[in-house]
């Protein structure tokens, strides 16, 4: 097989087995953006019933410990839970049988990834040195997969599978970012005794792993276990939902892909069921002459806006070009070196987990108000240029345009 046919197939079984899961999340993507309009027109039309709705009190469990909470943080310390389950559960895959597995593969878009983190939150730290909500840095850090995925999918044939991969390695290593960020800067004060705990249900995981359990029903009740013991932690309840998607094995037990198994059944749960519902609790606010007036001269909402869009485009596409020319990394087979700025833009689309780190970060609702503009205006910009510039750079607008390796 010659040296273009061997690159042409790898790229090709790198892709295959994330077809569907593209597929899954470009719909998920119009689900997503279903939820948020309905969000805004409800928190527009009936504002006080929207806050009423989700500020509503539930109580589950008994005694000492029983946990009391609103509907919105049900929703985004429980339900979000699996959403980031399934995070690790991609994480998994790819560090194991997926694009990330290859180290030569994996280093382009780890080091786009980290490019985009770092310039993001640098610049909105700099707009926010020495006024209140510079706590926020992590929210234009992230990347939502499904809008972005989205956009690849509107672009249809025009954008190659190996642009949709690489949009989708960068989104993936972004993930691994805000897991760390939100576990290690957005946690409250830790209790040593509940920590142990969940690492000892984390364990048992383990253990029962090891013993060659398969069967999925025998690890929920210590999946819940491990839940309310990092709740009580004080570490966010939801990365206990990414340590158990990376304990998950990503090869066969008796037999068993149990893996590819709980993606192929969760996945369609969260992307057209919880991540909606999240932002039918997250996403609405009421947009009033005053807020968009305050928006628009808040530093908050303009650092976010400017991290997501400036941050992001220059941050990922100026670290994977640098790293391509002095011979770091490859980029897929069919992406040349012009469609990393569109690619790059695309990801600066950043929604679900810049809303979730935004409910982390900030108490005071007029503030978290001006963050969801910052976010919403972000996104849209960017979705518009990264459509855009890959349509621009699109093999069928430049024949002549060279590959870059």
């Amino acid at each position: 097989m010659s040296k273009p046919q061997a690159a042409k197939g790898r790229v090709q079984r790198a892709i295959d087995p994330l077809t569907d899961y593209l597929h899954d999340e470009a719909a998920g993507g119009v689900a997503l953006m279903v939820a948020t309009a309905a969000a805004l027109m409800w928190a527009n039309a009936a504002g006080d019933t929207y806050l009423s709705v989700w500020d509503r009190k539930l109580t589950v469990g008994l005694g000492s410990l029983a946990i009391r909470e609103d509907l919105r943080h049900w929703v985004n310390d429980g339900l979000m839970a699996l959403f980031f389950f399934v995070v690790g559960l991609e994480i998994k895959r790819e560090l194991v049988t997926g694009e990330l597995r290859d180290r030569k593969a994996a280093v382009l878009p780890v080091l786009g990834a980290l490019g985009g983190a770092i310039l993001p939150a640098a610049i909105f730290l700099a707009l926010t040195a020495g006024v209140p909500g510079s706590e926020g840095w992590g929210i234009p850090m992230a990347t939502d997969i499904a809008f972005a995925v989205g956009v690849l999918a509107l672009l249809g044939d025009r954008i190659s599978s190996g642009v949709k991969l690489l949009v989708l390695s960068i989104a993936i290593v972004d993930d691994i970012l805000a897991v760390s960020v939100i576990a290690l800067f957005y946690s409250d004060e830790l209790s040593a005794v509940w920590l142990l705990a969940a690492l000892g249900g984390l364990l048992a995981v383990v253990l029962l792993r090891r013993s060659g359990v398969a069967r999925v029903l025998a690890y929920l009740p210590v999946g819940l276990f491990v839940w309310v013991a990092t709740y009580e932690s004080g570490v966010h309840a939801t990365i206990a939902g990414v340590a158990l998607g990376l304990l998950t094995p990503a090869r066969p037990i008796a037999g068993r892909r149990v893996l590819e198994e709980l993606e192929h059944r969760l996945h369609p749960i969260t992307g057209f069921a919880i991540v909606p519902l999240f932002a039918l609790a997250n996403a609405g606010v009421a947009l009033s002459a005053d807020t968009l007036g305050n928006a628009a001269t808040s530093r908050v909402a303009w650092a976010i806006a400017l991290g997501l869009v400036i941050g992001k485009l220059l941050g990922i596409a100026g670290t994977s070009l640098l790293a391509l020319r002095v011979g770091l990394g490859v980029l897929p087979d069919g992406v040349h070196a012009r469609q990393v700025w569109g690619a790059a833009a695309v990801c600066g689309i950043g929604f679900t987990v810049s809303l979730f780190i935004t409910q982390l970060a900030y108490t005071d609702p007029t503030t978290i108000d001006l963050a969801k503009v910052g976010i919403f205006a972000g996104s849209l910009v960017s979705g518009l240029l990264g459509a855009a510039l890959l349509l621009r750079a699109s093999p069928q607008a430049d024949p002549q345009a060279n590959v870059s390796r």
